[in-house]
Parts: structure tokens; C-alpha cells; sequence
């Protein structure tokens, strides 16, 4: 009777919105005929996607909780209900707020939206427990219009120069249109100029060629103007398929601000290097650019192109040439573009009907089926080419005046046996069928990931657990739902996922039909079995890949392992969390896999990244999870690969009863002491008076309670007094007070610092912010010995016991430091010691090539760098204690890199001791990354202290999301330094030359 009642209220809507739409008169500016209650909402929360009205009236806070009053926990999702004054939870809907959202809708930050009227545009599934609307599209308060007030017609040009916020309405046509952070970038222009339109969902509703109208404020995005509509409904399309205007003839001299947003063509191109981020050194006869193709896959480095069309996008503060696709590269304009089939060589049923073209105009068609090369004389392609049996197709396109095409072959087999999925995963990361047609291929749909992809799976497994029986479907408004069997007829493909911008160079593929038709055979049929990971089959959980792919071994490697899955429904028994939730993901290992850390993780070590990591989609980055949390019960989802790793797809929605485990932030067990100097190295992330007040208590409270009032404190990336606002500011002395302000109010003791500023924009990290290291110490028990203060360019050296600056940059100029923070020395007095203090931040990972990935190994790029820098600094070491054996000499700082590499033994050399070596193994990490705990922070001593010093990482931070208190995303160490011991003076001793050998005896061999 539930099912009966459920499809009569469906009926029941569909039948009303036809009445409504049958109605003169009946729609209204500010709500569309289709809008839903909540009530309507709740009772079809089944994946459609639809516009629901109603009041904001809590916070959900889990599975049908909710907090009705303020101080709300997070900008995440809104509780919405028919009446303002709701307070029963069964009536409500839970409504994940996306990041673009928040700042205006979210709780916490405007509280007063309670009581407010909403409408909501995205897909009804559950969330949080509870009915929900999850990826919205669009969101506006009721009393809003799709049209913005003020938003007065304008051309492009006028539009570009409004001030920020300004709202206004532009006519033009679509030139381009690419993702990007979930939404579209739609590339228009008009007569007078071009602009973006950016917006979620834009490209279900336009396409390149329309003309179309689109209102909302313009804004700018790090220099480069666009409209951002509200809502679909504030673009209309004013005439479909209008046609893209030509572009405009220019010179590498003309990407600029009058150009920017339009369509245009450079000639006569030379492609240099491709960086990491996919763009291209390129040049003309006039000068140099930059493009950067929507596919990088697109131009090859060292390569002569005619002409390259695309449009002129700006980012990272310079112009760009972005071609659309292989249509708009050209790289001989003397010969007539190849031909092209659909559908391309494959298997095909009998009967198949293949179309030939080419992308020049007027050029004609020539082939030929009996395997001869195609000239003039051949069959002209008038008609559709009926395939009977197997064929093959030769054809060449011919134009006066153009030299004619390459003869393209395409190769049909009739497809006599059913192609199983199986047979296309086969035992490979690439398909047998890669580029091939397939007809026919049946599965049931597993998981519906979107409007034109999907998942299914065989119903006639073979008995090879190497072969996935999984795959995904690409099929524009595909209408499909999971239990639906179906017959997909299309291309295979090898089609890499989302990603980051080097995807291309770096992840792997996945294998896709590029679906021509789908037949639905039935629906409502039993999904199979999924594989329960680390029962029926269990993850490697050393090796990733041992032989650069040469043999495919599930049992043997990561990252075969996860490939035999692809596509296929897998699960996990009682998981256990073993990274903090972050990008709506959770890493987590099957329940009977031990986890070698104190919070519950997994340590990554020389020959051991933990293979057995499983990446799990949750979709939800407001899920509150830290590392030693876990799940009762099992999780259910897909295969599937994105970001440069294997994942399942499993929405919050679907998971088990989540355990909160007794993970806590920790507090250091060294105490302060008269004689024994502390000394703790943060690194701080991105701090700088624009940060919040809850960041600054934070850190200061990790300094005051945490850490116990260190007397040294080394922090890396410290920014500068106006954070990342690019204006050349590099003084960062407000910054500093800013923590020490802090510090002195939580009852800490009054700090004082010491920095250099860089040279604006020269030591790399978050353009504008000028990061850099430096240092805090109690005056009462630390002082700054007397010296001069360096420059951002003056090397620091060491005579007669001093440093020549005070504080001073090791060797600034040395080109090892391009882009990279310079290592800062300082001389302490504490009571009778001089100590030197080097803070360092070497540079980043960023570049290094991914575990998961498709190059194996994968190629550490950065590490080279870092070996240069670490050389420079223990010269810097090796000259001091040449010069004082005895010169106490303390390195510490995030140093991008792990204690058994080759950076740390070019570091220690033979004069430092890494104090991290000296901490549980269970103990040691202070970063999480992709579900690796791993130690990228550390202090190193001079050898002869390290027998009388403590050393201890203080967890609290990288086990933790920012809910619960994480102010950073890396541990602080704080270490321990006894002066007065008679360990300490024995350890000097042995140290030293044999003509000390008596005063050892002495004082050391009784």
C-alpha cells in the first residue's frame, strides 16, 4: 500500500503541474509552476532532480537531528520545512549547502536566515539520515527574482567594466564551454566584447552556437570578469544553433584585455614545453603566449601548428589561449582535415549504418570496401555505408586548392557472439577493445552517477576473479536507475576521470562505453553481490606495483588489485577511518586490517605506502570524521578512479552507524625546566591577520596549552601583513603580534619575534601571501644574541663564534631556492649556551606524480630540489662546527620529506641527529596525506646534544578536521635540550679529537 500511496502522490503532482501549466497566468516571476513543497519533497526523495520551496528552520547536526538556534557548528546544509515554525523533524528536508552557497545561505555565518523562505534546485536523495536535497544547482531566497533587481540590459563590453557585485543582464553567443569546480564556464560575446557566465548545470541547458541571455551579478575572479546567474532560470536561450561567430585573426601580442572572453586564431605556431599544470611555452612570429588546451593531449611540445583557434581565458595573472577541442588545432592548412566514422571500428550488428565526414567544407568523399587505397576514381560518399558483413572501409577526403587527406582505414567486424564485460576489462589496465565498437554488451545498472553516466555490471560473471565484470556507461540523459538491465551498443573507451590539471600526464583511465544507444531490457531486478574487500578478496599491503605494469598480478600489486575491481559493486566490513574526512572523502581499511598508529592510521615507511588504503566517496564534506573513528556494519558502493586514485562511490546517505573512536588532540608530557631549552617547530598554514579570530586562538592556544609556552618556536609559512592580497607588501611584524597578542591573553608568556621578509613574490606558496619562516621566544628565559639583521638577499656566515647576521638567510641567491623559502638562521643565548637555530621549509611535493597513477614508479620531481637545498643547508652546518666543534647547532622546520629519504641523509650528513628517529615508531607523523600518516616536519641537533634530548610530536592537528579544533594541517614537534648534564659534557667529549681522550677519561670512565 506504501508503493500505491507513494505513485498516487507522484500522479498527483504531475497531474497538478499540467493543470498549472494549462492555467493562463499561473506562473510567476519568483516561483516556477513545478516548485515543490517539502512535504512533496519528502515523499519523493528518489534521485529526480526539482525546485523545492520552503522555510529555513535548523541546522541538521546527524540522522534527524537538528539545532534550531545559534551558535550553529558549520555553513554545511540548512534544515527546511512548509512552515517557519516547524520543529518536527520528520517534516523537514536536509539541504547540503555547496561551497559556492554557503557564504550566503550558511548558518553559522548568517544565523538571522532562519524563518527565511528558500527555493531550492537539485537532486532529492537523502542526506544526513534524513530526506534531503544534495548538489544543487541553484538556491535564492523566495523574495528574490531570476532576474536580479538592477539588472539592466547592457553589451558585453559595458558589462566587463560595472563594478564588482553589480548586477546586469548581456545578450551573446556561446563560443565555448568547459568545467571547472563543478560548475561551467560558458565562454559568450557579443559584437563588442567576450565574457564568461558562470554557473552549475550550465551545459544541460546551452550549447555552444546558442544565443542566449543571462542575468546576474559580474564579478571577478583573480582578474577576469564574469556573471554568475542565480539559477538556470536567469539564462534564456534567444536563439538556439545561431552559430559561433568567426574568431578573429591575432598575433601572440594581442592576449589581452581586449581580447579576453573572445574566440579568436593565431597562425603559424611553435609549441615549447608543457609545465606540470598542462600549459604550453608557445610562440609565433611576434612573440611568446601561453595556451592551455581544455585536453593537453591536444599539442605536442616541439611540434609546428598553422593555426590554433580557442578562447583567451586569464588565470595566475597572465593571458591564455585555450583551444576548444581537436577541431580548432590545424596543423597543416594545406591539406583537407581526415575523415572521420560513426560508429568507429568495432564490432557492429548487422545491418550497421556508418557515417563518413570531414571537417572541411565542401570537400568530397571518396572510399573504398575491398581493401584498395581510395583516389578520385573511387566511390564518392553520397549515402550511409551499410555494413553486412565484415568490412573494411577505406576513405580519403579531396578539395581543389587543398592537398588531399591521409587515407583513413576503418576496420567493422560483425559482431556474431555476445561481447561480455568481462572481455572488455580483460586482464589489463587498458581494454583489448580500446577505440573499438561493441553492440549490444548487457548489465544490470549498479550505480547511476549522474544524468549520462552510470555503472553496470555482468550478469553472467566468468569464473576469472582478474577480469572486472564492472564498467562505466557514458549516455547523455541516459534515464536509467540502478536495478534497470540494459544493452549498451557504443565505443569503448579509455576515458580518464576527474582530476587535477596534469590528469592527463598522471592518472590512470578508466574503461567506458561511449554509448550510440542503450536498449532497456527490464527493471526492478536484484543488484549482484558485491566483493566484500579484505574477506572475498584482500588488498596487497606492501607492494602498489613492482614491475612497471609488465605483468597484471591483483594478488601481488595495489594497483592491479583495484583495476581487477573496476566498475564493480565491492564493499567493506566494519571500516575503520584512518584519515580525517576531507573533500566529501573518507580513507578507511576493512575492520580485520591492523592499523599501526596511535590514533588509529597507517604510517607510510620506506618500502610500505599501504596499498590497502581504500579511498571511499562519500560526497558530503560536511560528514565529521577523524582518524580512529569507525563504521558498524557495511559499506556499499562502486569501483570506480578520480584525483589520481582508485575509490567507491558511496553516499553518506547509504553508510552504516558511524562510531566516533577515542582519538584525542594531545598535550606534550615535556615540561619545562630550568636548565633544559624547549624548542617547537609549527608550521602555521597560510597565518596572517586575515585569518579568523578561531585560527589565531587556536594556534595560540596549541603554543600556551599544547606545547607548554615552548621557549623557541620556529614557524613556517608565516604571510605577510595584508595575507594573500597581492600588493606587494612583504612585512609581516603584524602577523607576528597578531599570535603573540594572542598568546599573552591565553596566559602565555610575552613572546618576541624575528623574521626577514622575502622579496615580494620570490620564495613561491599562495601568490600575494609571501610566506616565510621565522621565529617567537620567551624573553624571560631566550634572548636574540646581539648582531645585524639580515637582508632578504645577504647571506649569513659564521666567524669566531657568531653569526656574521643575527637573524641571517643561508646563501639566498643560490638558485637551488628559486620559488622556495630561504632557511633562516638565528643565534640564541640561553643562560650560558649560544645556540643556532636554522628554521627551513623546503620546497613542496607539488609536481611529484601520484602513487595510483599511470607512470610506475611514479616520478618524485620535487625530490631534486630538495636535495640541492638540503646540501646548502649542512655546508652551512659543516662550516660552523669546523670552525666549534662544540657550537650547538638545532635545524628543524617542515622540510617536505620523510626521515628515511636521501634529503635526510644529504642533511644530517655527519654532523646533525633527526630527533624524530628518537620517537615511537606508533608515534611518528605529523601530516596526513590521502590516508598515509607520515612525518614531513622535524628537528635535528648537533650530534653531541642528541644523547640528552627529548623529542615529541604533539598530535593535534593532522588526526583532526577543523570541527574538532585542527588549526593547521600539520603537528607541531617540540624537543627538549639538557644543558647541564654530565651526559651532555661526555657526549661532547667523545665527540672530539683523541687529545681529549684524557679529560673523557676523567670526568666520563668512571
Amino acid at each position: 500500500m506504501k508503493r500505491n500511496s507513494k505513485w498516487f502522490v507522484q500522479l498527483t503532482i504531475v497531474f497538478a503541474m499540467i493543470l498549472s501549466l494549462l492555467a493562463p497566468g499561473s506562473i510567476s516571476v519568483s516561483k516556477a509552476a513545478d516548485t515543490l513543497t517539502v512535504a512533496d519533497a519528502i515523499a519523493n526523495n528518489n534521485g529526480q532532480t526539482a525546485a523545492v520551496e520552503g522555510y529555513i528552520v535548523a541546522h541538521t547536526t546527524g540522522a534527524k537531528s537538528v539545532k534550531y538556534d545559534p551558535p550553529f557548528g558549520n555553513d554545511y546544509n540548512v534544515a527546511i520545512a512548509d512552515s517557519s515554525t516547524e520543529k518536527d523533524v520528520n517534516k523537514m528536508v536536509s539541504v547540503q549547502l555547496p561551497a559556492s552557497f554557503r557564504a550566503k545561505f550558511g548558518l553559522q555565518t548568517n544565523p538571522a536566515n532562519i524563518g527565511k523562505k528558500i527555493q531550492v534546485t537539485g537532486e532529492l536523495l537523502a542526506y544526513n539520515g534524513m530526506p534531503g536535497i544534495k548538489n544543487a544547482s541553484s538556491m535564492v531566497f523566495s523574495d528574490d527574482t531570476s532576474v536580479p533587481p538592477g539588472a539592466e540590459e547592457k553589451t558585453i563590453a559595458s558589462a566587463r567594466v560595472l563594478p564588482k557585485g553589480t548586477s546586469a543582464s548581456v545578450i551573446g553567443t556561446v563560443t565555448a564551454i568547459f568545467t571547472a569546480g563543478g560548475k561551467n564556464n560558458v565562454f559568450i560575446q557579443d559584437a563588442t566584447a567576450g565574457l564568461v557566465v558562470r554557473a552549475a548545470s550550465l551545459d544541460s541547458k546551452v550549447k555552444v552556437g546558442d544565443k542566449i541571455k543571462a542575468a546576474g551579478p559580474v564579478n571577478d575572479y583573480f582578474g577576469m570578469p564574469q556573471l554568475e546567474p542565480a539559477n538556470l532560470e536567469s539564462v534564456e536561450i534567444v536563439q538556439a544553433n545561431a552559430g559561433v561567430p568567426a574568431p578573429q585573426i591575432i598575433s601572440s601580442q594581442d592576449l589581452n584585455e581586449e581580447t579576453e572572453g573572445e574566440i579568436v586564431t593565431i597562425k603559424n605556431i611553435s609549441a615549447g614545453t608543457k609545465d606540470s599544470n598542462g600549459n604550453i611555452a608557445a610562440s609565433d612570429s611576434i612573440g611568446k603566449f601561453v595556451i592551455k588546451p581544455a585536453d593537453s593531449s591536444l599539442l605536442e611540445s616541439g611540434k609546428s601548428y598553422d593555426s590554433i583557434t580557442g578562447v583567451i581565458d586569464y588565470n595566475f595573472n597572465e593571458y591564455k589561449l585555450v583551444p576548444r577541442s581537436a577541431e580548432d588545432i590545424i596543423e597543416d592548412a594545406s591539406a583537407v582535415r581526415p575523415v572521420t566514422a560513426n560508429p568507429a571500428s568495432g564490432f557492429v550488428k548487422k545491418g550497421t549504418e556508418v557515417t563518413l565526414s570531414t571537417e572541411t567544407q565542401g570537400a568530397a568523399i571518396h572510399y573504398t570496401l575491398d581493401g584498395s587505397q581510395p583516389t578520385d576514381q573511387s566511390a564518392k560518399y553520397t549515402e550511409a555505408i551499410k555494413i553486412e558483413k565484415d568490412t573494411v572501409v577505406k576513405a580519403i577526403a579531396m578539395k581543389t586548392g587543398l592537398n588531399s587527406s591521409e587515407a583513413a582505414e576503418f576496420d567493422y567486424k560483425i559482431q556474431k557472439d555476445a561481447v561480455r564485460i568481462h572481455d572488455i576489462q580483460s586482464e589489463s589496465h587498458t581494454s583489448p577493445f580500446n577505440g573499438q565498437t561493441v553492440a549490444d554488451v548487457e548489465g544490470i545498472v549498479t550505480h547511476v552517477a549522474d544524468s549520462s553516466n552510470f555503472y553496470m555490471q555482468d550478469l553472467k560473471p566468468d569464473d576469472n576473479k582478474n577480469t572486472s565484470e564492472g564498467i562505466l556507461v557514458y549516455k547523455k540523459s541516459h534515464g536509467l536507475k540502478a536495478g534497470d538491465v540494459v544493452k549498451a551498443s557504443g565505443q569503448v573507451k579509455e576515458w580518464v576521470l576527474e582530476g587535477y590539471s596534469e590528469k592527463l600526464q598522471t592518472d590512470l583511465a578508466v574503461t567506458e562505453i561511449n554509448a550510440s544507444a542503450i536498449t532497456k531490457v527490464s527493471s526492478g531486478s536484484a543488484l549482484p553481490e558485491p566483493v566484500v574487500i579484505g574477506k572475498d578478496r584482500v588488498a596487497p599491503a606492501e607492494v602498489i606495483d613492482n614491475d612497471q605494469f609488465a605483468a597484471f598480478d591483483p594478488d601481488e600489486d595495489g594497483i592491479d588489485f583495484y583495476e581487477s575491481l573496476e566498475g564493480m559493486r565491492v564493499a567493506v566490513e566494519n571500516p575503520k577511518v584512518v584519515a580525517p574526512q576531507n573533500y566529501g572523502e573518507l580513507v578507511v581499511v576493512p575492520g580485520n586490517v591492523k592499523t599501526n598508529t596511535k590514533s588509529g592510521g597507517l604510517r607510510a615507511e620506506k618500502t610500505d605506502f599501504n596499498p590497502e588504503r581504500l579511498h571511499i566517496d562519500i560526497n558530503d564534506e560536511s560528514f565529521l570524521a577523524k582518524t580512529g573513528d569507525y563504521f558498524e556494519g557495511t559499506i556499499n558502493g562502486v569501483m570506480s578512479y578520480g584525483f589520481s586514485n582508485y575509490k567507491m562511490l558511496s553516499p553518506s546517505s547509504d553508510l552504516p552507524k558511524f562510531i566516533s573512536g577515542k582519538t584525542e588532540r594531545e598535550t606534550t608530557s615535556i615540561k619545562s625546566k630550568k636548565d633544559e631549552l624547549t624548542v617547537a617547530s609549527y608550521n602555521v598554514e597560510n597565518f596572517s591577520p586575515a585569518d579568523s579570530d578561531e585560527k589565531v586562538t587556536k594556534l595560540a592556544q596549541a603554543i600556551v596549552k599544547n606545547l607548554k609556552n615552548p621557549d623557541i618556536v620556529g614557524l613556517t609559512e608565516m604571510q605577510d601583513n595584508d595575507g594573500p592580497a597581492d600588493t606587494g607588501t612583504t612585512a609581516a611584524d603584524e602577523s607576528f603580534k597578531m599570535l603573540i597578542d594572542k598568546i599573552k591573553a591565553l596566559g602565555g608568556p610575552e613572546y618576541a619575534f624575528t623574521d626577514i621578509a622575502p622579496e615580494d613574490k620570490k620564495d613561491g606558496g599562495q601568490p600575494g601571501g609571501n610566506i616565510r619562516v621565522g621565529f617567537l621566544y620567551n624573553k624571560k628565559r631566550v634572548t636574540l644574541a646581539p648582531g645585524t639583521k639580515g637582508t632578504a638577499t645577504q647571506a649569513v656566515g659564521y666567524e669566531k663564534g657568531k653569526l656574521t647576521l643575527n637573524p641571517g638567510r643561508i646563501n639566498p641567491m643560490n638558485k637551488a631556492f628559486e620559488s622556495s623559502r630561504k632557511p633562516l638562521a638565528a643565534q640564541f643565548k640561553f643562560g650560558g649556551e649560544n645556540v643556532i637555530v636554522i628554521a627551513n621549509h623546503f620546497n613542496s611535493k607539488g609536481g611529484d606524480e601520484p602513487l595510483f597513477g599511470k607512470n610506475q614508479p611514479p616520478l618524485l620531481k620535487s625530490e631534486a630540489q630538495r636535495h640541492q637545498i638540503a646540501g646548502i643547508v649542512n655546508s652551512f652546518v659543516k662550516d660552523i662546527k669546523k670552525k666549534d666543534p662544540q657550537a650547538s647547532v638545532i635545524a628543524l622546520g617542515d622540510f617536505n620529506d620523510f626521515e628515511f629519504s636521501k634529503t635526510f641523509e644529504i642533511l644530517k650528513g655527519s654532523e646533525l641527529s633527526n630527533m624524530v628517529e628518537k620517537i615511537k615508531p606508533e608515534e611518528r607523523y605529523s601530516y596526513t596525506y590521502q590516508g598515509n600518516s607520515q612525518v614531513l616536519d622535524h628537528i635535528l641537533v648537533s650530534k653531541h646534544l642528541a644523547a640528552t634530548t627529548k623529542a615529541d610530536i604533539v598530535h593535534i592537528n593532522s588526526s583532526f578536521m577543523e570541527q574538532q579544533g585542527r588549526a593547521s594541517d600539520h603537528d607541531p614537534l617540540l624537543i627538549q635540550v639538557d644543558f647541564s648534564s654530565k651526559k651532555r659534557i661526555c657526549s661532547i667529549l667523545e665527540q672530539l679529537p683523541d687529545s681529549y681522550k684524557d679529560q673523557y677519561d676523567d670526568l666520563c670512565s668512571r
